[in-house]
């Protein structure tokens, strides 16, 4: 009985708390004394309270424009909208002080933190990679404008993890054309991973599967056809066994080499 009656009285005052602290700050959305705005925006703020801040910090950005205050009201409100969770608002928000406030002592630390919201927002590697490209973007404008920055090794691994995502992507739509037996495609997409991504860690699994796909085109061509792609499977087959001579695929290479050069000897007469 004793604590049904205890949990009833706490539960009464903290909605009786909630009310009022509710209450107070819709009058002070409402109120033009806007130097306290300011002292309980920074307030809550402090307190992580993003939402509110963000609520009282909009309505001064437009007071205090052109005054001391405006740099500190960007600054928050721009950590506001990262607080919360608003990637493409706070990225935008954090580019637009760097460049209202050049001279500003944040200035950097705002640059690389506009570059990792793209950072955050880049997607999984099966969808479109928009936002990754935006952030290897961003990144490396960081390190090269910032070439001595504390924030250089972090952006520099951040840039590494996207390229790995872009690499994965290319390599995964490269491999489908295999999948779907559309070898001419597989051959030309999987040799444009290589080139624009040349240490890619698929570069043996790439190497290994255009000589497959060269040797299917080749066999499923029409006959006038077959001479010169098997001639250009056997060049594959040489490209592989050089990068890769201890390979745990060169039987299987070695075997399309046989079959290859056995079609042409047999069409040449030889």
């Amino acid at each position: 009985m004793f604590k049904n009656r205890l949990t009833y009285y706490i539960s009464a005052v903290i909605l009786l708390f909630t009310f009022n602290s509710c209450s107070d700050y819709q009058k002070l959305l409402k109120s033009s004394d806007y130097d306290l705005k300011y002292i309980k925006a920074v307030e809550y703020y402090e307190a992580e309270d993003y939402y509110r801040a963000q609520s009282l910090f909009d309505d001064l950005r437009g007071v205090y424009r052109g005054t001391d205050k405006s740099e500190k009201i960007s600054y928050y409100n721009a950590y506001c909208s990262y607080g919360l969770g608003e990637l493409s608002l706070s990225a935008y928000l954090f580019r637009e002080f760097a460049k209202l406030y050049p001279a500003s002592e944040h200035v950097e630390e705002v640059e690389y933190l506009a570059a990792y919201c793209y950072y955050l927002i880049s997607p999984e590697t099966s969808l479109e990679q928009i936002y990754t490209i935006a952030a290897i973007s961003e990144l490396q404008l960081f390190v090269e404008k910032y070439p001595n920055s504390e924030k250089r090794a972090n952006a520099e691994e951040l840039i590494d993890k996207l390229q790995s995502k872009l690499e994965n992507k290319a390599y995964n739509n490269a491999m489908l054309y295999y999948t779907i037996m559309d070898y001419k495609a597989a051959i030309t997409a999987l040799k444009n991973v290589l080139k624009d991504f040349p240490d890619t860690k698929h570069r043996e699994d790439i190497m290994f599967t255009i000589l497959k796909s060269s040797f299917l085109y080749a066999e499923n061509s029409i006959y006038s056809k077959q001479n010169e792609r098997f001639e250009a499977t056997i060049k594959e087959y040489y490209s592989f066994v050089d990068n890769f001579p201890n390979s745990k695929k060169i039987k299987e290479a070695e075997k399309i080499f046989t079959n290859s050069l056995k079609f042409i000897e047999e069409k040449n007469g030889l």
